[in-house]
Parts: C-alpha cells; structure tokens; sequence
C-alpha cells in the first residue's frame, strides 16, 4: 500500500502506445533522435559493453538499434536480473512514471559495479507552447482548467533523482529539438501517432470539443506562428549515472587542491568584494 499519487493512466497509455506501434509510419523521430543520442555518448565512453538491457515501450526501434541487448518494457516492476548488466538504457518512458525514482533504483540494482545508466526521455519545455495555448483557451471557453500535457521534469529536480537512486558519478543534461507544424491540430495528431497523447490519470475524460479546438489553434497561431506555421518545442533530458565501484574515480576533497586554477588558464586572479567593506576589492 502506497500514498505516492497516480500520475498515469497505465491502460490508458498502453492502448495508445500499441495503436501507434501498429501505424505503418509511426511518428518515432523522437525516438530516432534518442538513438543517436545514446549512441553518440555510448561512443564517447572507453569501455566496451557486452550486456545490456534497454528498457522502452516500442521495443522493435530499440532491438533494431542495439542487436543483441535485451528489451524490456517499462512496467512499475521491471523484469530485470539483480547485476545482470553492463549498461541499462532507459529509453524514453521515464516521463510516464508515478515512480521514477524506483525506476532509477532498480536500473541500478541491475547493474554490475562500475555499470552504465543511460536515461533519456522528453522533459524541461517540451511542448511548452502547446501547454500555454490550451490553458489560455480552456479558460476562455470553459472557465475552468484541466490537465492536457503532461508535465515535464526541470533538469535540477532530475539530477537530484539519481543521486536519491544511489548512482555515482551522476549528470544530467538536455538537447533542444524545435520542430515545426502547420497548425496545432496536425501536432496533436503527432502527439497521438507518437504514442504520447494525454494518458493523464487525471485527465478530462471528454475528446476536445470543436470550439476548444479552434481557440487552442487561434491562441496557438496567434502568440508563436509566423509564414503560416507554429513551432513546437521538444526537450530530450539525459540522465547519466555509474553503479558504484571500489574502482572509480572520487572527487577530491575541498580545499585539496595542490594547484591554482588561475595558473593552469594563464590567466590573472582577482579578489571578490568583500561584503563587509562596499565599494572596496
């Protein structure tokens, strides 16, 4: 028994995720962008990795992009070995977690000592325009407000999840993707072929009416269009962090330092004021 509130409305989310895996051209670019995230930073790492899991809702994209790694989809439990892995991929569902937190946990606890987690998913201003224009319109049509977009992480609150999940070495970080549409409603279709449509446990269980719909649009166009099209925001967080390991690096400790940053950058150093005395450095 848990007090944790219920953010996602599991059912919910799984039907959309298995319309849009059934889709002859589902719209995955997100995906296709995370993959060459990953693998970029993967390239970047001097260690080579022999067992990883990916944990993900559309399992076929993250098979074909890491041949041989096992895939498992992102249920509360997740079906994953205690230090099976080398690396552990969390790959764009961690926005839909009531606990990720737990989900951070278990990634760890898969992990071999001095083992990789990646995690990436949308968060920070995604689709922040989209969030503005249907507030401003619910108010104006209905008077009232409810949740339409999920809400999405800020990159400080992230960072501290991993260290709350025991990872050593943990970073978090953000890649920007603008994209842009003809109208809001072809972005929401978007939003649905993707998989990522209001799943909201919370949510207004009734479709959008028309009037909603055009206010959303006119708002929408009316404070980011420009030439006839509106941008959208999307924001990819990365989480990385390392299982710990008797072997890794340790940061020193403050004050330690045998030598002055000023003189490693051949440049000069200059006092801060003192508070104490204004107007004097």
């Amino acid at each position: 028994m848990t007090d944790r509130p219920t953010l996602t409305d599991r059912e919910k989310l799984e039907r959309q995720r298995a319309r849009a895996r059934t889709l002859p051209e589902p719209a995955l670019f997100l995906h296709d962008e995370a993959i060459a995230e990953i693998k970029e930073r993967l390239s970047l790492v001097n260690k080579a990795f022999t067992a990883t899991v990916v944990i993900t809702p559309f399992a076929e994209k993250w098979a074909a992009a890491f041949p041989g790694a096992q895939i498992v989809p992102d249920s509360e439990v997740l079906d994953l070995k205690e230090g099976r892995h080398d690396l552990v991929i969390h790959a764009m569902a961690l926005h839909w977690a009531d606990d990720p937190v737990g989900q951070l946990v278990q990634s760890r606890l898969a992990l071999r000592p001095d083992g990789l987690f990646l995690g990436i998913f949308p968060g920070g201003d995604t689709l922040h325009e989209l969030r503005s224009a249907m507030a401003e319109a619910e108010i104006s049509v209905t008077g009232g407000l409810s949740p339409r977009v999920l809400p999405m992480g800020d990159i400080r609150d992230l960072g501290s999840l991993l260290q709350r999940a025991g990872f050593a070495l943990p970073v978090a970080d953000s890649i920007r993707l603008p994209a842009v549409y003809k109208s809001a409603r072809h972005l929401m279709r978007d939003l649905r072929d993707m998989g990522e449509a209001n799943a909201m446990a919370a949510r207004e269980k009734k479709p959008l009416s028309r009037a909603l719909l055009h206010e959303i649009e006119r708002i929408y166009s009316r404070a980011y269009g420009a030439d006839g099209r509106i941008p959208a925001t999307f924001e990819l967080m990365v989480l990385t962090g390392w299982a710990p390991s008797p072997d890794q690096q340790k940061p020193l400790r403050p004050g330690s330092a045998s030598a002055r940053l000023a003189d490693a950058l051949s440049t000069q150093e200059y006092p801060l004021p003192d508070p104490a005395k204004p107007g004097r450095i």
